[in-house]
C-alpha cells in the first residue's frame, strides 16, 4: 500500500512540474535582449588582414551603427622640407609686408645675392603695394598667408573660400600668375582647409621654426636655427609683426644665419624650386 501512494505522489509532482518555465527565461521575458554587436577595428593601425597589431583594441558598435572614417592624416597634405639629398634650404618669411622690417629684409636679401619665399596676408599686400611690387622686382616667390590671418579651421567654407582667393587675386595683381602655395596661419589646418586649398595650392609649412616672432634674441635665433638645420630645410621667420610689434631680432640674426649656410655649402632657393 505503501509503495501505491509513493508512486501516486511522485506523479502528481511530474505533472505540477511540466507547465512551469525555467527561472531563467521567466527572467528575461519582457525585457529587452542585448543587441547584436559587429566589431570594427581601428583603420590605422589594422594590418592587411583585419587584425589590430600595435594598435587600440577593436572597438564595439551597436547594431546598425557606421564605423568611423580612418582619422585625416595632416602630414599626407603638407609639404614640411625638401629632399634631403641635396644641400638647399628655402628661406620664408610670413605675415608681411610691412613698411618697415620687411623692406630691411629685402635689403640684406639683395645685398647677399639670397632669394626667398614671402607668405603675404591679403590686407597688408594691399596696404603696402610699393613693398609687394620690391619684392617681385627682386625675383622673390610670393605665397599666401590668408586675408588677415585669421585660424582657418574656424571658419565656414564661403569664409574660408574669401579668405584665400582674395588673396590670390591680390597676389596675382603683382606677380601676374596664380598663387601656387598656402601657409594657413599658426599652422592650423583641417580636412575642410584641404579640401578647398589643394585644388590650386601646395601646403607648406616649415621644418625650422627660428620662433623670432617669440622676441628670440639673434644669439637665440641662430642657435635654434642651427639646432633644427638639415639639408631641404624650409626655415620659418616673420616679415612683420613680432613680439610687440618688433623684429629687429629678425634683421639682425639673418646676415648671420645666411653667411652660416654658404659657408657650410648650402643653396637658399625658392620654396617651389626646393619642393617642386
Amino acid at each position: 500500500m505503501y509503495r501505491k501512494m509513493f508512486a501516486l505522489a511522485l506523479i502528481i509532482m511530474v505533472v505540477a512540474g511540466c507547465g512551469a518555465k525555467p527561472a531563467a527565461q521567466d527572467s528575461a521575458q519582457g525585457t529587452d535582449q542585448t543587441a547584436p554587436v559587429s566589431t570594427v577595428i581601428n583603420p590605422v593601425s589594422a594590418n592587411a588582414n583585419g587584425s589590430n597589431i600595435g594598435g587600440n583594441p577593436a572597438v564595439p558598435l551597436a547594431s546598425g551603427q557606421e564605423p568611423a572614417a580612418a582619422a585625416f592624416n595632416v602630414k599626407e597634405h603638407v609639404i614640411y622640407s625638401g629632399p634631403r639629398s641635396e644641400k638647399k634650404v628655402a628661406l620664408t618669411f610670413d605675415d608681411g609686408p610691412d613698411a618697415k622690417f620687411t623692406n630691411q629684409i629685402l635689403d640684406i636679401l639683395k645685398k647677399e645675392q639670397v632669394v626667398a619665399t614671402f607668405f603675404v596676408t591679403g590686407e597688408h599686400a594691399s596696404a603696402h603695394k610699393d613693398v609687394m611690387k620690391r619684392i617681385v622686382e627682386n625675383g622673390h616667390e610670393v605665397g599666401n598667408h590668408s586675408w588677415d590671418h585669421q585660424d582657418l579651421t574656424k571658419m565656414d567654407e564661403q569664409q574660408l573660400k574669401d579668405e584665400i582667393d582674395k588673396t590670390d587675386a591680390v597676389i596675382q595683381g603683382f606677380t601676374g600668375r596664380p598663387s601656387t602655395l598656402l601657409r594657413p596661419p599658426y599652422g592650423a589646418i583641417s580636412k575642410q582647409v584641404v579640401d578647398h586649398a589643394e585644388s590650386n595650392h601646395k601646403l607648406i609649412f616649415w621644418s625650422v621654426d627660428t620662433r623670432d616672432w617669440q622676441g628670440y634674441t639673434s644669439e637665440k635665433i641662430m642657435e635654434t636655427f642651427k639646432k633644427e638645420l638639415k639639408p631641404g630645410a624650409i626655415i620659418l621667420q616673420h616679415s612683420a609683426g613680432g613680439k610687440n610689434g618688433n623684429l629687429s631680432n629678425t634683421v639682425k640674426a639673418l646676415p648671420q644665419l645666411i653667411h652660416y649656410l654658404k659657408e657650410h655649402g648650402y643653396e637658399m632657393v625658392t620654396v617651389s624650386n626646393l619642393a617642386p
